[in-house]
């Protein structure tokens, strides 16, 4: 209890002393004192000031006290307290990803995790443990998602909320949901191409823009099938004119990989300037470039391309599409230049080369056809007799 002088105010069993506030300042700081179970108790009502604490408040708080309509500071303390350690002892969502985060820090895909986890699923689950989670809360996040993002994007972020959980599970932290979560079904099989005249138009705003990265950066996903991070994070070391090929550091699939690099790739590369930068496409301060999408934007609507034309994965598409319907590529020689990592992905390409294959079996049929109908001419005009 303070040592100062007490001040007694016209109220029993509140008083005060003059003590420091905030601002430096004397202020008058509250007490009372009442008995409680046959206990005699004395505690801090609070500041004048921060707290405007008056003594007719400090009165009423001392009445609550007596009563019972209110606990002691000590009981509110101890009830903080038990709080803390019961939630030390909880494994919410949150605490499940910390621990999952430790647990992947060679994962590459760990930082795309902490972006969904912070963006999607901390505010609604991160409180609460997975047997706490009912399945309208996961419908509601599914539904408010898909108003906005992909089927895809909401499907790879509840599949994260299903990884955090399981990995909770099989470290014995926390039960397993005690439902099935319901996934989106994105068009995996979707394939984006253009047609001649829509390439046409592309090349020519290509070469009007005046942004020579972002129209380089476009035609090095159309003439090499690269991935957006993967042109990002190209350097001139990872070039190899000589033996003609294209080294990919730590691609999707996890294992660097290195692809043919053809003609129109070669000049591309060696008609694009250098900058003194180690990336062949370099962001700001000739450091590793984090995003072209304004750019590719503006190139993609003054060629008048289709609004749902993704800029530069639509060009790896469109690659990969031509390279398919030519006829002359496998399917597997083709997820070796896409650098898929299982050939599921490559045969949503599968329809195309089967399209070329029917049309030069047609070419082949009309041969055959048009050889039966001149010797049917023959025989029709020049009759054999018996």
């Amino acid at each position: 209890m303070p040592s100062r002088n007490r001040e007694k105010t016209r109220y029993p069993g509140v008083y005060y002393v003059i003590g420091t506030g905030a601002d430096g300042k004397p202020e008058r700081v509250y007490y009372i004192v009442y008995r409680r179970d046959g206990k005699l108790i004395e505690e801090k009502a609070g500041y004048q000031g921060r707290d405007d604490m008056t003594e007719a408040r400090a009165a009423r708080l001392r009445a609550e006290r007596i009563d019972g309509k209110s606990d002691s500071n000590k009981i509110r303390r101890n009830k903080i307290k038990a709080e803390r350690e019961a939630d030390d002892n909880r494994w919410t969502l949150s605490k499940l990803w910390t621990e999952y985060k430790k647990s992947k820090v060679d994962f590459k895909g760990i930082k795309t995790d902490e972006s969904r986890f912070k963006r999607y699923l901390e505010v609604p689950f991160g409180h609460k443990e997975p047997d706490e989670i009912a399945p309208l809360d996961v419908d509601r996040v599914r539904v408010m998602m898909l108003k906005s993002k992909s089927p895809q994007t909401v499907k790879n972020t509840l599949e994260l909320f299903r990884r955090i959980i399981n990995f909770g599970v099989k470290m014995h932290l926390c039960s397993p949901l005690p439902f099935s979560i319901e996934f989106p079904k994105p068009d995996n099989h979707k394939t984006e191409d253009l047609t001649p005249v829509e390439m046409e138009r592309l090349f020519k705003a290509i070469a009007e823009d005046t942004n020579i990265q972002a129209a380089g950066i476009m035609k090095a996903a159309l003439f090499t099938g690269m991935r957006r991070g993967e042109i990002f994070k190209l350097k001139w070391s990872d070039l190899d004119f000589d033996k003609g090929f294209i080294f990919i550091q730590d691609p999707k699939g996890g294992k660097d990989q290195r692809i043919p690099m053809n003609e129109a790739a070669r000049q591309l590369f060696l008609d694009h300037p250098r900058t003194g930068s180690e990336f062949v496409f370099p962001g700001r301060n000739g450091g590793l470039r984090k995003d072209v999408k304004h750019q590719t934007a503006r190139i993609k609507r003054r060629a008048g391309l289709p609004e749902d034309f993704r800029a530069l994965h639509g060009l790896r598409h469109v690659y990969a599409s031509m390279l398919a319907s030519s006829g002359q590529v496998d399917i597997y020689t083709l997820q070796k230049l896409l650098t898929h990592k299982s050939p599921q992905m490559t045969q949503r390409y599968a329809h195309l080369r089967d399209d070329a294959l029917k049309r030069a079996a047609e070419v082949a049929g009309n041969l055959f056809a048009n050889i039966e109908k001149q010797n049917t001419s023959i025989d029709v005009e020049n009759p054999k007799t018996a």
